[in-house]
């Protein structure tokens, strides 16, 4: 339905995603009806706004129902409106009716926003001039209508939960690590949930799979995926060392990776990803290649922020699991004071032991931080424990020596203390900046 005029629209949830959704619905000439659970939700001008338990009777009355992606598609007010007949469908799907651009779509468990970042840098040097949101930044509804050639979106599992008719011409799911199961119940199920991203593709569009996961592999197979490029196999992008290898269409060549400054083993896969996806869309290779030493990252990823002393201070606060946490201490190329703990989601740090007996320490902070270092103690790690970030912060400027890096890798959520990862790395920053002679780096 992209004919709204007059109709009735209901949006579940005025989050970003929501309120954009909202907007554009308006837009279009609809009757926008707004169900928020939280009764201090900021009203929106040409919106009638409900709050409190979702209300079925207006969910019943809707042409059209949208729901945001932190609102579970297994709600039961939405299933009852499901069953009942209401057309139901996401923000990201809502907006892709109304592209008229490609759209390159990235998900994964890890590393899907350091990847749509690089990937809009990489068609940026290319000549395309592209939009970059999704998950990551604004969302996918204020790119329709734009200047913009392309849309480069990170997607999560949970904006894939009513995405039927979301037709990404290039889509790649990274990497599955154990998360948001307590939504998607086990692996499989998280797999088939971000294996939804090529539902529905057609035989032109380009999926691409990482070539050693049986889990994505296998969950992708209920799709005709017939131009199916692979991370770590060709057709698709091998890298060994600071060389990836691209093969796709009549596309063959090697990209060097050896200028790529963003820091960490891992970012040289992401970059090499990027490259294929920018290809696959149709960018040169030899364009795209030549951006690579001009890549910069993300914040609170792996980010660079302070280097006096000879001790570099990186803010990876983006690490919100354990699996993200051990990307980071591997991409390291020096010992590092590694800095953990939050909220934890469970047991399973002393899957690091490995990689932290050999480094200068280990401090553990924040809520969990007591749990965490009694795992990592039992599995041979020597820790220091303190309460706060800050005391952790200090310990660590204690510790270090010259040529060490100080790396704030938490492996946990930041609800503990911080309104999401990225308060808790800009506070980070802040401590950084307050204790060094040195501004911190931008």
């Amino acid at each position: 339905m992209t004919e709204l005029r007059d109709k009735t629209v209901v949006v579940v949830g005025l989050g970003v995603s929501g309120r954009a959704a909202a907007t554009l619905a308006l837009s279009k000439g609809a009757q926008v009806v707004g169900l928020d659970q939280s009764a201090a939700c900021t009203p929106m001008d040409g919106v009638r706004l409900v709050t409190g338990d979702l209300d079925v009777a207006e969910l019943l009355a809707a042409d059209l129902v949208l729901v945001s992606p932190g609102i579970a598609a297994a709600h039961p007010a939405l299933v009852q409106a499901r069953q009942a007949g209401v057309p139901m469908v996401g923000e990201l799907a809502f907006a892709a009716r109304f592209a008229t651009v490609p759209i390159v779509a990235i998900s994964g468990t890890n590393g899907k926003s350091t990847v749509t970042w690089f990937t809009q840098q990489l068609l940026t040097a290319a000549g395309y001039n592209p939009f970059v949101g999704g998950n990551l930044g604004r969302a996918a509804c204020e790119a329709v209508g734009s200047e913009h050639d392309v849309w480069v979106l990170e997607v999560s599992s949970y904006q894939l939960e009513l995405a039927e008719g979301f037709q990404p011409s290039v889509a790649v799911v990274l990497n599955l690590t154990p998360d948001h199961l307590g939504r998607h119940g086990d692996m499989d199920g998280y797999a088939h949930a971000k294996t939804d991203i090529f539902r529905s593709q057609n035989s032109e569009n380009v999926a691409i799979l990482p070539v050693d996961d049986a889990f994505l592999m296998a969950a992708a197979r209920r799709y005709p995926l017939k131009r199916l490029a692979h991370l770590g196999g060709l057709p698709g992008v091998r890298r060994i060392g600071v060389t990836a290898t691209v093969e796709w269409g009549d596309v063959r060549g090697q990209v060097d990776l050896s200028g790529l400054t963003v820091p960490g083993e891992h970012n040289k896969d992401n970059a090499a990803t990027a490259v294929l996806l920018a290809v696959a869309l149709g960018a040169s290779l030899n364009a795209v290649a030549a951006a690579v030493p001009s890549l910069t990252g993300l914040s609170h990823r792996m980010e660079i922020v302070a280097e006096a002393d000879g001790v570099l201070v990186i803010n990876d606060s983006k690490a919100t699991n354990i699996d993200a946490a051990r990307t980071g201490i591997v991409g390291l190329d020096r010992p590092a004071v590694v800095l953990v703990g939050g909220e934890s989601k469970g047991p399973g740090f002393a899957e690091l032991a490995p990689l932290l007996t050999k480094q200068r320490a280990v401090i553990a902070f924040g809520q969990d931080g007591p749990a965490i270092a009694d795992e990592l103690v039992a599995a041979g790690v020597s820790v220091v424990r303190v309460s706060s970030m800050e005391e952790a912060l200090d310990r660590a400027l204690s510790l270090a020596k010259s040529g060490d890096a100080i790396l704030l890798s938490p492996g946990c959520a930041s609800f503990d203390a911080y309104r999401n990862f990225a308060h808790r790395g800009d506070v980070f920053r802040s401590l950084v900046h307050d204790r060094f002679s040195v501004e911190v780096l931008p």
